[in-house]
């Protein structure tokens, strides 16, 4: 039995404590905050809850086969899983909606294909078929294999664009604007690719065409939404890992990464504690608590993972509205920005976009509200992150850019403003990066760090490492995290 200390208690660390636990080990979470879960927080007042990270489940099977792994009670036994129909309400710049379906290709074709002219349903049809190829080729090496020595494999684009003449000569997309340019060939298709980049923190103008991942992955295996909010999600792995013997402590602050005769030999906290272990794992940033460089000649390091520049954040806004939601109204909500090229070059040039690309999630759950006269919405929308370019903590660009969401939700939800009893506003500066996917192609600009280290007994989990960040894919990491130190055991994640 090893003793393991895992910095931090966000998703991908609890994934990997409850795995490592239930094969025998003997595991310590230290977390900094008072509380588990990471990005997956939730806020509340008034009876009105709210939650603050993510606000859907995509790819559930990742959280179904941590359930299985650990112990005898399944996922769905621990929390209550909604499948989100339809998956999401497109609202465009010209006043055109469409509702899509959830995990129905053949549905989304066809109501694509009657909102948005004949034609339009075929070529989202047919691009999804393309997506799924690069989904075939790329899923095992990106998602369920720790990151491979020749990463640079994955450098190559798995998408297989076809060939198409573009200024006198054969052209493939490799880029998802090109994508949406030549393939799609429609201004509102292109902005429902683009924003599904953009939510990711992904610059469509850059990022490569195998993104079409993204939206294949959630119009095939579907949105689900967890009943009482996805921090219950969080409550639920917390649980599991308790249930396994994990330990945690909580308001402990690592400072540094202990190491003894060349590998990671424990963790040393705010005020000197040294608490010693047998393997680390780090769910948060690791480099500064160690005294060298992690990384070898030719890895994958941090500053390769989305290009140059910082990372993008995500700006939410909390509203608790009077009177009762609608029956007709729809979970999720997406009204698009009338210039997605701005919005990407606002985002990811240091500045505000003038007409974001807001998302409104509006769940169907009681224990949400305090009664059935009132609602809980929450706002929100890609930004560039908080640093020198964009001061965050300015309270009157705060306010103005919650007027800017609030304006924009109203194409979605009637009367937002007449309802509207106070709202909550949370930016980067609170919340942090927003870590991207990772991707194939782009010459490995896209890839994470990998879980091992260039020190012995250091692993890193979470979305800042391999296979990058996502609910779905901090759960892998977890995953692979415990398969790289249980040795032969099949921690690999869902197959």
């Amino acid at each position: 039995m090893a003793r393991i200390a895992v910095i931090g208690a966000g998703m991908g660390a609890m994934a990997a404590a409850a795995r490592l636990a239930v094969a025998g080990h003997r595991v310590t979470v230290y977390e900094r905050s008072v509380s588990y879960g990471g990005s997956m927080g939730r806020f509340e007042r008034d009876g009105f809850v709210f939650d603050t990270g993510p606000g859907l489940l995509h790819l559930p099977a990742v959280w179904r086969d941590l359930f299985v792994k650990t112990g005898k009670e399944p996922l769905e036994q621990c929390v209550r899983l909604v499948q989100v129909d339809p998956s999401s309400r497109h609202v465009f710049a010209d006043g055109t909606e469409v509702s899509l379906p959830n995990a129905s290709r053949a549905g989304i074709v066809t109501a694509l294909e009657a909102a948005l002219g004949a034609g339009a349903g075929e070529r989202w049809g047919e691009f999804l078929g393309r997506a799924r190829d690069a989904w075939d080729r790329s899923r095992r090496p990106l998602l369920e294999e720790p990151l491979w020595a020749d990463w640079r494999v994955l450098g190559r684009d798995p998408y297989p664009a076809p060939r198409r003449r573009r200024l006198l000569r054969p052209r493939q997309a490799s880029t998802v604007c090109e994508v949406a340019a030549w393939e799609l060939a429609e201004p509102r298709l292109a902005a429902l690719l683009e924003g599904y980049a953009l939510a990711y923190g992904l610059d469509p103008r850059l990022a490569p065409a195998s993104a079409a991942l993204l939206p294949y992955m959630e119009q095939t295996f579907g949105s689900w939404y967890v009943e009482g909010g996805m921090r219950e999600l969080a409550r639920a792995v917390y649980e599991r890992c308790l249930a396994r013997k994990v330990e945690f402590v909580f308001g402990a602050e690592v400072t540094r990464i202990v190491e003894k005769d060349g590998r990671a030999a424990g963790v040393e906290l705010a005020g000197g504690t040294v608490a010693e272990a047998d393997h680390v794992v780090a769910g948060a940033e690791a480099a500064d608590l160690v005294g060298h460089e992690l990384w070898r000649d030719g890895d994958v390091r941090p500053q390769q993972r989305v290009g140059s520049g910082q990372l993008p954040g995500r700006f939410t806004v909390l509203l608790a509205l009077r009177g009762a939601r609608p029956a007709s109204a729809v979970h999720r909500s997406v009204v698009h920005s009338p210039d997605a090229g701005a919005e990407a070059a606002a985002v990811f040039g240091g500045r505000t976009a003038e007409r974001p690309t807001v998302t409104v999630l509006r769940p169907d759950d009681r224990r949400t509200r305090p009664d059935e006269e009132h609602e809980a919405l929450t706002l929100s929308a890609t930004v560039t992150g908080h640093g020198s370019a964009v001061d965050w903590t300015d309270a009157s660009r705060r306010e103005g850019y919650t007027e800017l969401l609030i304006d924009a939700a109203s194409t979605a939800v009637a009367g937002i403003r007449e309802r509207l009893l106070w709202h909550e506003t949370l930016t980067p500066a609170e919340s942090g990066p927003l870590p991207a996917p990772a991707l194939a192609g782009g010459g490995g600009r896209y890839l994470h760090p990998a879980n091992s280290t260039r020190l012995p007994g250091l692993y890193l989990v979470g979305g800042h490492a391999h296979p990058g960040g996502g609910l779905a894919h901090v759960g892998m990491s977890g995953a692979l995290v415990a398969g790289l130190i249980v040795e032969g055991a099949d921690f690999r994640g869902s197959q």
